[in-house]
């Protein structure tokens, strides 16, 4: 048999593998889906117009040019999101969430995308406050321009502001892709559905894992290698996950995480002010301006006794 036999025959076999039962809609194929260089696409777009100069050449006139950059991302986001839609209603999720099709896919993704662009000068206040809390929190951080140019941390939460909006949206794919993209960038992993509150600094990053359910208040700093994840998944009548519920911790305000530190399950709550060394893992909530540190058999937790929340532990 020659390779052009070969490849008859191995083409034979695969295309019914290719069989609507694996489709999520059984009236789309399997490739009915967003494109994923048009989402990235879109998100370079908009890191465009939340930081102008980071991949422009020259200023020029910033009102021409965010017209253009955002008219732009509106013509991406239309068509993806309007290919995302149906997604909203299939799948194992429809187990728990029964949702009707949407007759005119066109005209709720053009609602989406005018809601999407009235947020965003409110996600580019968010992210100056982030720059200024990397530039406060990190004594390597010479300028916001610095931060802005070379901290993957910023890319991460520009991202993943980016996303959050669209996942509130009930924009089904298009925030996991985006989220992914960046996950592969820079190494931190912060699922699109995470509440992030403003003055976030990730310091280093990699090995940050953020999950879907995890609630973070203002003026957080996690460094490399923190997980807030989930202790476990309850399951269903079908054995599949339970999904919408509560998994990942709770992080209240002015919180600092040192590296390598594992933060586990939806009822555990990290209360406001307090400080968790590097290498803990723990499962447990911790009260408000309290002190955590490994000890030996576990960890060991005390009231903090010096005001402020910018020194070491």
């Amino acid at each position: 048999m020659n390779t052009i036999q070969k490849i008859e025959e191995t083409a034979a076999r695969l295309i019914p593998l290719y069989s609507k039962d694996e489709a999520d809609l059984p009236d789309r194929p399997l490739w009915a889906h967003p494109e994923i260089d048009q989402v990235i696409e879109s998100l370079r777009l908009l890191s465009d117009v939340l930081f102008p100069g980071k991949h422009m050449p020259e200023p020029g006139d910033f009102s021409s040019y965010f017209i253009k950059q955002l008219k732009n991302t509106a013509e991406i986001l239309q068509m993806e999101i309007e290919k995302a839609l149906p997604f909203r209603w299939m799948g194992a999720a429809d187990l728990h969430e029964k949702r009707a099709p949407i007759d005119n896919l066109y005209l709720e993704s053009s609602n989406i995308v005018n809601a999407f662009l009235e947020s965003i000068p409110g996600i580019r206040e968010d992210l100056i406050a982030d720059v200024k809390a990397a530039y406060n929190g990190d004594p390597a951080a010479l300028s916001y321009a610095e931060v802005k140019l070379a901290y993957p941390g910023l890319v991460a939460i520009t991202s993943h502001r980016i996303a959050h909006q669209l996942y509130n949206l009930k924009v089904p794919l298009i925030p996991r892709m985006m989220s992914e993209y960046t996950h592969s960038l820079t190494g931190i992993d912060i699922h699109p559905g995470a509440t992030i509150g403003t003055g976030f600094f990730i310091d280093h990053g990699t090995g940050v894992v953020i999950g879907e359910t995890c609630n973070i208040g203002n003026n957080v700093k996690l460094y490399q290698g923190v997980t807030l994840g989930a202790k476990s998944f309850p399951l269903d009548e079908h054995g599949r996950p339970i999904k919408h519920i509560q998994r990942h911790p709770t992080v209240e305000d002015d919180v600092i995480v040192y590296a390598n530190s594992t933060i586990l399950g939806g009822d555990t709550v990290i209360g406001h002010g307090a400080v968790v060394a590097g290498n803990v893992f723990l499962m447990h909530s911790v009260p408000p301006l309290s002190r955590v540190i490994r000890a030996e058999g576990g960890v060991m937790v005390r009231t903090r006794d010096v005001p402020g929340h910018g020194a070491g532990i």
